[in-house]
């Protein structure tokens, strides 16, 4: 992450006083670049050299227009179909909290203008650093509760934690939901809300129509794909 910020502001540097960008342009074709960077760790792995790789496609380009022409294209070469098909679902496969890609879905969310899942309030406001309580104002949910997965004898961290067991709630109703199964907790909070809205907060959310009477694999693996959407979505409405 602080590698994919540092060299963003890199070439946001070099777009601005080197080729003269437009700042409002250039804003958004960084914004786009970090994005993609971050959601494919591109800067994980020797970083110095993917840089000294990406510097160098600069050394022939003398204008804005082919600046802006070669970034579109290494983020186009890079975010493939293959890529939000079948790379990015596989890597939300995992229980891991700092995963590029549940930040990259965060980050979707708030692009996307979402609200929090069974809650009125926005993703944006909950996520702001300026709101302070005892309890953050918003908490990862398992939807599928671990101790409802430990009926099933579903008992690894690296499953019952999985990215597509999460979603964000506010804190009060992840406390009343506790370990309630789906189809136990789920007709309440969804009678808060009209169909239209309900489809909204599904698609948000990347949920399945009849999520709660799916077996858990079968859920996760529906949800990995629809997070892949929402991500690609979010990334989409940078590119506008």
């Amino acid at each position: 992450y602080h590698a994919a910020l540092l060299y963003s502001y890199v070439m946001f540097l070099i777009g601005k006083y080197d080729f003269k960008m437009d700042s409002y342009e250039l804003r958004n074709l960084v914004a786009r670049w970090f994005f993609m960077t971050t959601l494919t760790g591109r800067y994980s792995a020797s970083p110095e050299t993917t840089m000294e790789a990406d510097l160098a496609r600069l050394r022939s380009i003398n204008d804005a227009a082919d600046f802006v022409k070669n970034f579109n294209q290494v983020i186009s070469d890079t975010l493939t179909e293959d890529f939000w098909a079948i790379t990015l679902p596989n890597e939300i496969a995992t229980s891991s909290p700092r995963s590029p890609s549940l930040f990259a879905y965060y980050a979707a969310l708030n692009l996307l203008d979402a609200r929090v899942l069974f809650s009125k309030m926005k993703v944006a406001e909950l996520f702001d650093p300026a709101i302070k309580g005892k309890k953050s104002g918003t908490e990862r949910h398992h939807l599928f509760p671990k101790n409802y997965l430990k009926k099933k004898d579903i008992t690894e961290i690296r499953d019952t934690n999985q990215i597509a067991n999460y979603a964000l709630v506010e804190w009060s109703d992840n406390i009343e939901i506790s370990d309630k199964a789906p189809l136990e907790y789920l007709p309440e909070y969804a009678a808060r809300f009209s169909q239209d809205e309900l489809a909204e907060m599904y698609y948000w959310h990347a949920l399945p129509e009849g999520w709660e009477n799916l077996e858990y694999e079968d859920f996760l693996k529906a949800r990995r794909s629809r997070i892949a959407k929402v991500i690609r979505d979010g990334f989409q409405r940078l590119c506008n």
